[in-house]
């Protein structure tokens, strides 16, 4: 059986990124795309944060533009989903949906991680047409616009702040009557005039008007069920996030479901990388993103490299002693 230098799972920014660099460096890397090319990328209406980019670009586009130059270079891109992997002994195996084993000297984890969602009407078919789940993402489409955020931790907090540059009006809905944020952020979120509060409640749907976007939300008292309906134009979802982590459970070290790693990618096994979201739970931006891509792709020419000189078991060693 053949044995790749360099298997990476998933197709986000983290992944494609990494799929150029190891590419480049003449390393025939394989990607193995998962369910969904781009990850939440391929989910975002336009991207105006990215760099090198003045205009912005919609988030489907970048992410062709990604695969286009991964592929340009040499990165093999194949359309299977990961359904195990086996990292206790080297070289790696990889299986896969479509019923493919591959053994592997290293791989690359960019499986990155997916929002929760409130699972209500509305919000699936409204994703990218006013249902967003990145404010510094998407916060400049709501210039002058009410919008609503959901959640009461930090997260919710920060972008709901984040929103009031841009948001004439800014309504986070909550469940509870107190938030679970930190103490400052609470207090930074109830001073601010642009910020109300809805205590609680919960979203029953999230309503479309005739242009096909978000015209309303309704809401529901969870004490009365009373039921309303509040006009907003935007609705932002911040009840945390899913790293896509559960095939490495009990082989790679992790905390909260993220890859732990340190600040060069390397998980706790030798050959084995993680960039993007699925180690990444504080800044989530495809700038981010990229940077830990690049990371992870130099690193694994190293140790490639390394692995030429040495046999897995005496750098195995030497990680354990560090």
């Amino acid at each position: 059986m053949t044995v790749e230098n360099v298997i990476i799972i998933g197709s986000g920014p983290a992944g494609f990124t990494a799929g150029l660099y190891t590419s480049r460096a003449q390393l025939k890397p394989l990607l193995l795309t998962g369910n969904e090319i781009g990850g939440q990328v391929a989910l975002t209406y336009e991207i105006e944060n990215y760099p090198g980019f003045p205009d912005g670009l919609p988030g489907p586009e970048l992410v062709e533009k990604l695969q286009t130059q991964a592929e340009r270079f040499g990165t093999r891109i194949e359309y299977d989903y990961v359904t195990e992997v086996d990292l206790q002994q080297h070289p790696f195996v990889v299986r896969t949906q479509n019923g493919q084993e591959y053994r592997t000297k290293s791989v690359i984890v960019s499986t990155g991680a997916t929002p929760r969602k409130l699972q209500i009407p509305g919000e699936l078919e409204l994703t990218g047409r006013g249902v967003s789940y990145c404010a510094t993402c998407d916060g400049f489409f709501f210039r002058n616009k009410e919008v609503v955020v959901v959640g009461g931790g930090d997260s919710a907090l920060e972008e709901g702040l984040f929103l009031t540059r841009f948001a004439s009006k800014v309504t986070i809905v909550h469940r509870r009557d107190e938030l679970r944020a930190s103490k400052i952020m609470r207090k930074r979120a109830l001073e601010n005039e642009k910020i109300e509060f809805i205590w609680d409640t919960v979203l029953a749907s999230i309503n479309a008007g005739e242009n096909g976007a978000v015209a309303s939300v309704t809401l529901k008292n969870v004490k009365t069920e009373e039921l309303r309906d509040l006009p907003a134009e935007g609705v932002f979802i911040f009840i945390g996030h899913k790293p896509n982590g559960e095939l490495f459970s009990g082989q790679l070290a992790m905390q909260d479901g993220y890859i732990v790693t340190n600040r060069t990618m390397h998980t706790n096994i030798p050959g084995v990388f993680a960039a993007g979201e699925i180690q990444d739970n504080h800044f989530r931006q495809v700038a981010t993103s990229v940077g830990q891509g690049t990371m992870a792709a130099m690193e694994t020419e190293r140790f490639l490299a390394e692995l030429e000189d040495k046999r897995y078991e005496e750098i195995k060693a030497e990680m354990a002693g560090a």
